[in-house]
């Protein structure tokens, strides 16, 4: 079952690419995506009946709108910070405690901080990462983990674990 979700959700990251739907485009993904089963196959998530709760897919939608709204805002809080006459930066390496069980859905996290502009995801170890950070607006762990993960957590554990 792990090979056909692959084998399917490949195909759709294919269409959604591409956003071709001739006959030569469907063979080629159907082939691209049969050859990304054949091999990820068996790194792929063991329990993929997950995947087919609508429950999930709702809170994974609403994770998405979370997540283009914080990077609009910390693109321009960069923007601010890069074009301010006096560069207003305190950076610094902040380390966070995360809930989050499965690596999976801790790597879901340190991508998804990395990809908010003036955060980057360092190291994780354990229920621990240590996260890059432009601006460090406190010195209270429970006040910046809050801001740094925000509610990226609270929704990646709704969809992904």
């Amino acid at each position: 079952m792990r090979y056909v979700a692959l084998f399917i959700l490949s195909m759709v990251f294919w269409l959604l690419i591409t956003f071709k739907f001739s006959a030569a485009n469907i063979a080629a993904g159907a082939v691209a995506s049969a050859i990304t089963a054949a091999i990820f196959g068996r790194y792929y998530f063991y329990n993929v009946y997950k995947f087919l709760q609508p429950r999930r897919w709702v809170w994974f939608i609403v994770y998405l709108t979370t997540f283009i709204w914080a990077c609009i805002k910390a693109n321009f809080d960069v923007a601010y910070r890069v074009l301010h006459p006096a560069m207003p930066i305190r950076p610094g390496i902040v380390k966070v405690k995360t809930t989050l069980q499965s690596e999976f859905a801790r790597t879901l996290l340190a991508n998804s901080i990395t990809m908010t502009p003036g955060t980057i995801t360092v190291d994780i170890i354990g229920d621990e990462m240590y996260i890059h950070w432009i601006y460090i607006r406190s010195e209270d762990p429970a006040q910046y983990t809050r801001m740094v993960i925000g509610r990226f957590e609270e929704y990646i554990k709704k969809f992904a674990e």
